[in-house]
């Protein structure tokens, strides 16, 4: 299991790339950021991709995204060409946890963006297949319902093969969402109308070897809190979760936001190996 930590809300963008420094030097696995672009109430908020891009920048080996990029909010052949462009610059660190994106508190009404599921879900159905097009570096065309383009050809290709990691948010047992994430290079999993379980994820792995093909490499992606305290503790939190299948746990304390010392100490305290 590998391990990384999703940075809740931090009043400076400054603060932001020094902990990803202290999570790689601690030796967390990756680091995740949020992708928003307006709060109804107004408080700090910085691009995503800028500060990823600082984040590559001043680390080496951890990985790097955002938890979750909202696809249905961008144009998705600039979301491929600034994918690419953090690739090279993080040497194929860049992994893109993606999904259909919270629209109440996040501006969605007020500039006029598909509030919808259905729409969303169409929007990202289109945005991957677009993406996975584009990253081929072979000319590529598209004629869908939201988006239609004649053959472009996309250069340079991501550093990784054969595309920049997907993880696409699944809702077990949705038949329609795990298809979906099962598409792409991994899932980060929820429940549909309940709390996940360790059970619901031993199901999720059973479903996802039943589908693809064998030895196919495809990650199952798990949120949660641990103890900076307590080593034993925290490692016996994500132990059920590990024997499940589940190949990442990422650390979650989105709450309370811009506590900046309790994010620095969980951070120094390491993974939950």
């Amino acid at each position: 299991m590998r391990f990384g930590f999703v940075i809740p809300e931090i009043a400076r963008v400054e603060d932001v790339v020094a902990l990803a420094q202290e999570a790689e030097a601690a030796g967390w696995d990756g680091f995740f950021n949020w992708d928003s672009s307006y709060f109804e109430e107004p408080k700090p908020l910085y691009d995503a991709w800028v500060t990823l891009t600082a984040i590559a920048m001043r680390t080496e080996r951890i990985r790097i995204g955002a938890l979750l990029f909202a696809l249905y909010r961008r144009r998705p052949w600039e979301v491929a060409r600034e994918a690419v462009t953090l690739d090279h610059l993080s040497n194929g660190r860049l992994v893109m946890p993606v999904g259909l994106g919270a629209t109440d508190a996040h501006g969605g009404a007020r500039f006029g963006l598909p509030l919808d599921r259905r729409t969303r879900a169409e929007l990202l159905d289109e945005s991957l297949a677009i993406l996975d097009g584009l990253w081929t570096g072979e000319p590529f065309a598209f004629a869908g319902k939201h988006h239609r383009f004649e053959a472009a050809t996309f250069l340079p290709r991501p550093v990784q093969r054969p595309r920049i990691p997907l993880w696409v948010v699944g809702a077990w047992p949705s038949e329609r969402s795990m298809a979906r994430a099962l598409r792409y290079d991994g899932v980060v999993v929820a429940k549909q109308g309940g709390e996940l379980t360790p059970e619901d994820v031993r199901a999720v792995v059973a479903h996802a070897r039943e589908r693809r093909a064998a030895g196919a490499p495809f990650e199952v992606v798990v949120e949660g809190r641990t103890s900076a305290d307590d080593p034993a503790a925290a490692a016996a939190v994500v132990r059920p979760w590990a024997d499940a299948g589940a190949t990442w746990w990422v650390e979650s304390m989105w709450m309370p936001p811009n506590d900046l010392a309790a994010v620095r100490a969980r951070l120094k305290a390491g993974p939950p190996r």
